[in-house]
């Protein structure tokens, strides 16, 4: 490519269109329609080596549930494939994330934090799924977030051992682990043994009624029993692994005493385990990825290409700390800039996945923005205050964090921005205030809910 045509290009906007393509491919409703037929009374499958045919003639009802932010646009998909033959349904979505539908009620919680509407939406979802016979198809709609949405304390009356765990008790347990640093499949583990619902017991309250499980992964390396934590899967985690997760990051003192009790007596044999492998309720259920960070990134990848950038995917796989993946990002584009070591100019190198913070201040954020504010301090240091060099990392979800936006920029204009406005990068990352660091200057990424999530992109142009 030319110095001119190079010279034409808007690496900011350019990273935005970027994601907005990703965004466009993994859109739930348009997936499921067009890999979902009803051909008579046969409903056919078809995701790319996952083919399904089930027989609608064998069942006399068809019921629809669902949790997670992309769930009642799933649901939206199906009513419109289905129409009257769904006889009823629930979906528990985050708050701003419902759709309008006709047969299936929409009931929006709180999300990343579990509140009361999601304990009442579990609630009434194990009504629907108790009772059910081997005449009924259930389609279970299960996207990121359905763990938060969908809190079910676990409750064992046992004498003895008996356990009741309450909202407050799961609201503390979730905020320590989020705080902790300990990645999803950790906090998934723990969620799912201090739950009624996740770890398959889903399944086991719908027994012996089949199942079709549309599934899109919000969580790195796309584990059935870790997504929503795995709601329609079996789960190869123990509560001896739960409690070990709580004593790793030293949150026994954090972590409510009906918690701890609980773990403990899982531990000890005392508490029946979740669904675990050739459970006969599992057996009933056929899960279906209909989605996935991989998805989002070629899709990214593809029109990078088609404005002239020369693309490497780096990995769906990204985790750890947020700001180590962004002196890591840095290293990266500090290469090609220098050498075209990884790809020649111009570039444009991405990532998918999802890291973490370990929160050390009381200021507002999102692992997406805090990674932008990183790699902004890092360009600081650089002695050509990154020069050619631009950066977005962003929620597929929209939400970073609990904020209402979905990433942030980093650039040589977002630096010197930022020193106009006095603004000073290292408070910003003590405080973990990285929300109203970008807010200042206009440079946080809102895309308003997006319905679907996939986890995050981080997209790097060096031009």
């Amino acid at each position: 490519m030319s110095k001119e045509a190079r010279q034409t290009m808007t690496p900011l906007s350019d990273l935005e269109r970027i994601f907005d393509a990703a965004l466009t491919r993994i859109d739930p409703y348009k997936m499921i329609v067009d890999h979902v037929r009803l051909q008579g009374s046969r409903l056919s499958v078809a995701f790319e080596d996952q083919r399904h045919e089930v027989d609608l003639t064998d069942f006399d009802r068809i019921l629809v549930l669902g949790a997670g932010k992309a769930s009642a646009r799933m649901a939206r998909a199906f009513e419109d494939i289905l129409g009257d033959r769904i006889s009823e349904g629930l979906v528990s979505v985050k708050y701003g994330h419902g759709e309008p539908l006709s047969h299936v009620r929409v009931m929006e919680a709180g999300h990343p934090a579990p509140d009361e509407n999601g304990v009442e939406a579990a609630r009434a979802m194990v009504e629907l799924a108790r009772g059910l016979t081997g005449r009924t198809l259930v389609l279970n709609l299960v996207s990121g977030g359905g763990s938060a949405l969908l809190p079910c304390p676990l409750v064992h009356d046992d004498g003895a051992d008996s356990v009741r765990l309450t909202l407050s008790d799961k609201q503390r347990m979730t905020a320590a682990l989020f705080a902790s640093g300990a990645d999803i499949g950790e906090i998934n583990c723990v969620r799912k043994h201090i739950s009624g619902v996740k770890g398959g017991r889903l399944l086991q309250l719908m027994a012996p009624a089949t199942s079709l499980n549309f599934i899109l992964s919000d969580v790195v390396g796309d584990r059935l029993d870790t997504i929503a934590s795995g709601l329609t899967s079996h789960d190869e985690t123990t509560f001896a692994q739960a409690l070990g997760i709580v004593e790793k990051y030293g949150l026994e003192k954090d972590a409510p005493e009906a918690v701890m009790r609980a773990l403990r007596l899982g531990a000890e044999g005392r508490l029946p385990e979740t669904a675990k492998k050739g459970d006969p309720a599992t057996m009933l259920a056929t899960n279906i990825l209909i989605g996935s960070n991989q998805a989002a990134l070629l899709a990214a990848c593809d029109t990078a290409r088609g404005l002239g950038y020369n693309v490497a995917a780096l990995t769906c796989g990204l985790t750890g700390e947020s700001r180590e993946a962004a002196k890591f990002f840095y290293g990266i584009a500090s290469d090609v800039r220098k050498s075209g070591l990884l790809v020649k100019k111009p570039a444009c190198v991405i990532a998918g996945g999802e890291t973490v913070v370990t929160l050390r201040g009381q200021g507002k954020g999102g692992r997406n923005q805090e990674m932008a504010l990183a790699f902004l301090a890092e360009m600081a240091r650089d002695e050509l205050k990154g020069r050619d060099i631009h950066f977005l990392s962003a929620s597929t979800d929209g939400t970073d964090g609990p904020t209402d936006a979905a990433g942030a920029f980093a650039s040589r204009e977002v630096l010197g921005e930022a020193e106009a406005a006095g603004l000073s990068i290292d408070a910003a990352l003590r405080a973990n205030d990285s929300y109203h660091f970008f807010e200042r200057i206009g440079r946080l990424l809102k895309t308003g809910p997006t319905m679907t999530n996939v986890c995050d992109l981080h997209m790097l142009v060096v031009a």
